[in-house]
């Protein structure tokens, strides 16, 4: 098996492989450009994913009365106190559908974030349902001088579950859209949930020989969340016989088991995700942050002996 991962981790890091492209870590600021999105506007459907509340994930400073140019001071001054050794930035286009406007709108926001003389690129998060061509040329044309990442909340596979979670796409439209983004040489990431509802982690499991086979150039995990002010909380605290929620030990146990049938060439860019715990409605895991969750990640992987890929089949 063919490492593809830099330094001695057991995974492909996106945090090591920017440090070695860039010379020092690229540090997302999260925005909000003020844009909607089509699950809730009507163009598709209405209430939004089951999961989600904008509110519990956005920053303070990301305000989206503000002008992108004022978010990123704020958001870089807050990060350089968090992160001191942040020195190069991305703006993170994060809150809704970040793809969903005009053209012409999209890259005044976008031209915006990329005028910032902190800023070496952009993060654009959307739906896989809406980018179409002429959304894409402009991706492809800021592209050329920067780095431009199309981040797709993915979130499952089957199309039983994108129902139950209301997302309002089919897991085809995934597919076509990250194809679609690749052809054009963007750099393309994935959102994957663990834990919605119904679904086996044999299920789960299933999923990274399914990502695998896409042209998908880093990931995100995310283990479900139960978010105070959505409908999923309603659901849970009604019915919690729906969820199968992790402990952390499980959720450690189940990540390693994922990665190990990954393709070792697709960057990991969070194994985790984080609600403000005045949001959390589900099973908690304490106090515990990212960063303890990666260390305890990577012991358990030197402990097993077992690495991204390890038990990844590639088919000629």
């Amino acid at each position: 098996m063919k490492y593809y991962w830099e330094g001695n981790r057991r995974f492909n890091s996106w945090s090591v492989h920017v440090q070695n492209k860039y010379g020092s870590r690229l540090q997302k600021v999260s925005l909000n450009a003020g844009f909607s999105c089509p699950n809730r506007d009507g163009n598709i459907g209405f209430g939004g994913c089951t999961y989600c509340n904008n509110e519990g994930f956005n920053p303070s400073y990301c305000d989206p009365q503000k002008p992108i140019s004022e978010q990123l001071d704020q958001g870089i001054a807050f990060l350089r106190k968090r992160y001191k050794k942040a020195s190069k930035f991305i703006a993170y286009f994060q809150a809704f559908t970040n793809t969903y406007g005009p053209e012409e709108l999209l890259e005044k926001k976008y031209m915006e974030a990329l005028a910032h003389e902190e800023v070496v690129g952009i993060s654009v998060g959307t739906r896989p349902d809406c980018v179409d061509k002429p959304k894409l040329d402009l991706l492809e044309k800021l592209a050329k001088e920067h780095f431009v990442s199309l981040e797709f909340g993915i979130e499952s596979c089957y199309d039983k579950t994108l129902r139950l979670i209301n997302r309002g796409h089919t897991f085809a439209q995934s597919v076509r859209a990250i194809k679609l983004a690749a052809e054009r040489g963007l750099h393309v990431n994935a959102h994957l949930i663990f834990g919605l509802p119904h679904e086996t982690r044999k299920q789960m499991l299933n999923q990274a020989k399914i990502i695998s086979a896409l042209p998908v150039n880093s990931l995100k995990f995310h283990q479900l969340q139960i978010v105070k002010g959505t409908q999923m909380a309603e659901q849970y605290l009604s019915n919690p016989e729906m969820f199968n929620l992790f402990d952390l030990d499980e959720y450690i146990d189940f990540i390693i088991s994922f990665i190990e049938r990954l393709a070792p060439w697709i960057l990991i860019e969070r194994f985790s995700g984080e609600v403000p715990p005045a949001f959390n409605v589900g099973k908690s895991w304490g106090d515990t942050r990212f960063f303890q969750i990666l260390e305890r990640i990577e012991k358990e992987l030197r402990q097993k002996d077992t690495w991204q890929g390890k038990l990844f089949e590639q088919k000629d």
